[in-house]
């Protein structure tokens, strides 16, 4: 895992420097080892094949350690989405009109991820008009590499 990625802030000057970095325990290091290739893998029980995430050491379903990466198609719908009024960190001020959203992939709907929607892998956080988002509109995976090495999936319309 790359030394860099912290639950603070990156503070050096740049296009989002500022953004929150996500945290990898040892369970989750995979999944932004994967991220950073372009993948998106989801973990998954080598025993009883029950899909989990956030990644943990044990399957909730048959309580197994083994564990294995299964590839994703990187479909899914929106399955909620917020946009925060007034940005609920400074860092995020001076993006007005971005969102967060939740992802239900589209091979595991037990599965969500939390994400952004935007128009291109690297574009701005509020690249995308709010008018836009719709609970259910299909998204894929596109990945961005942070300026200090993490690679996060954001997500795009299927039909923009």
């Amino acid at each position: 895992m790359p030394p860099s990625m912290k639950a603070t802030t990156d503070n050096r000057p740049g296009n989002d420097a500022d953004l929150l970095l996500p945290v990898a325990d040892d369970d989750g290091a995979p999944f932004w080892e994967y991220t950073a290739r372009g993948e998106l893998r989801i973990q998954a029980c080598a025993d009883c094949e029950e899909l989990r995430f956030p990644p943990r050491p044990c399957c909730p379903h048959c309580q197994s350690f083994a564990a294995r990466w299964q590839k994703m198609s990187g479909r899914g719908r929106i399955w909620s989405y917020v946009l925060p009024h007034p940005p609920l960190l400074p860092a995020y001020a001076a993006r007005p009109g971005y969102n967060a959203i939740i992802v239900e992939l589209a091979e595991a709907p037990r599965i969500r991820l939390v994400g952004n929607l935007v128009a291109a892998a690297d574009a701005p956080l509020n690249s995308v008009d709010p008018a836009r988002l719709r609970i259910g509109a299909p998204v894929k995976v596109a990945f961005h590499a942070m300026p200090t090495g993490v690679t996060v999936p954001r997500w795009l319309l299927e039909r923009p």
